[in-house]
């Protein structure tokens, strides 16, 4: 490592809180699905900053519409309207299938909304507040309280108990368990369609079903959290799009903006007419014409390049890579996920193979200790994967 890129380093470590244990190098720009630290470093990236640079890094149509909305307007407020934030909310309503639009500044902002959304709708209904959300062990919905709260990991609510009440957890893909759950207070269940940071694993055709027909059956509303695996990832516009299993209330952010912080949470017209309303909830930047000029344009391109159908071609060579990758190597002891959401479970910890790889101008991370998790721009192409593995192999090795 340079002076420079040390020197910078040193000053971080000096002044900014340490929550993250960073990598060791200095990023300073992209160019496709390449990134570059500050000494010129070349790296193959297959993190697109955890799912978010869906459109890799340079993209000329995106960079122009957001200069040009710097130039027109920044900020306004929500007691305002805005074009970008009208055009952005009809757009993802046509992708997603969703009636009612509510954007915030990111994804944990989402589930927040989310989840007082649902209480909002159930208190309506019989005037208490003592309603209880199934939510799903190894899950991870953020680090905001109520999004902490139904975040199925003890380590990460541990210190930062009692969070927002009445949350239960249920396993993951195992409807007895949710069963097991529900009373007659239960107003939500939440779940992510792909479970993200708790191991790349995709919710079941049968759970799925299984779990809204259970919600229909008791008024309870479904709540699936597509942060990371929406936006085309798994192949679809949203990943519960390819079992038709539609939910009360979703979530977005991450490639949603490709790199503006942005989120959003949408509800269907029955929720939409019976929980929020004005004074209920609120952000001063949430739906600003900057983030939502980036919402527009990613979606317009998303629709007219159609993204998810190349994620849908690349993503099972992807897949085909990564098995054989497995077949040679038998400390990978499992291969998850679907889409350009994959990984790969190893018998140890994976730190010592993601550090050999940047070494070797390879971006990757984990998803847990013992998971490799491949998340990379949604436009790569079967040579990226190619150069990927390579790379890869010879780290294991």
């Amino acid at each position: 490592m340079g002076q420079l890129m040390e020197k910078y380093i040193e000053d971080a470590e000096k002044a900014l809180l340490h929550t993250y244990n960073r990598y060791q190098i200095v990023l300073d720009k992209g160019e496709g699905v390449y990134l570059y630290d500050l000494e010129g470093k070349k790296y193959l990236d297959f993190v697109a900053g955890i799912a978010v640079f869906a459109l890799g890094y340079g993209n000329q149509e995106y960079n122009d519409t957001l200069k040009g909305q710097i130039d027109k307007l920044l900020h306004t407020s929500n007691y305002y309207y805005n074009v970008p934030a009208i055009e952005a909310a009809k757009r993802i309503k046509k992708l997603s299938g969703m009636d009612r639009v509510f954007f915030t500044n990111s994804g944990a902002e989402a589930i927040e909304g989310a989840i007082k959304a649902a209480r909002k709708y159930a208190f309506l209904k019989d005037g208490t507040t003592d309603h209880e959300i199934i939510a799903m062990n190894h899950s991870f919905h953020g680090r905001t309280m109520g999004a902490l709260s139904v975040t199925g990991n003890a380590h990460y609510r541990e210190a930062f108990e009692p969070g927002i009440g009445n949350i239960k957890f249920a396993d993951y893909n195992d409807f007895d368990s949710v069963l097991a759950c529900v009373t007659d207070k239960t107003c939500a269940i939440i779940m992510e369609t792909v479970q993200g940071e708790g191991g790349l694993t995709p919710a079941t055709e049968d759970f799925l079903k299984k779990v809204r027909a259970l919600c229909d059956e008791k008024d309870m509303l479904l709540i699936l959290d597509e942060i990371q695996c929406g936006m085309g990832r798994t192949g679809y516009n949203f990943a519960w799009q390819k079992f038709g299993v539609k939910p009360d209330i979703m979530t977005s952010a991450k490639a949603l903006g490709c790199g503006v912080p942005v989120g959003a949470f949408m509800m269907n017209e029955k929720v939409g007419r019976n929980s929020l309303v004005a004074g209920d909830h609120g952000t001063t930047y949430g739906g600003n014409p900057l983030a939502c000029a980036a919402v527009n344009k990613v979606l317009e391109i998303f629709e007219r390049d159609d993204i998810a159908g190349h994620v849908q071609e690349v993503g099972p060579y992807l897949w085909e890579k990564l098995d054989e990758l497995m077949a040679k190597h038998p400390q990978i002891k499992e291969h998850r996920g679907t889409g350009l959401m994959q990984g790969l479970v190893f018998e140890e910890p994976v730190a010592p193979i993601i550090n050999k790889a940047l070494e070797n101008g390879l971006i990757l991370i984990n998803a847990g200790a013992n998971i490799l998790r491949f998340v990379p721009p949604l436009v790569i192409e079967k040579a990226d994967v190619d150069a990927m593995v390579a790379i890869l192999d010879k780290c294991i090795d």
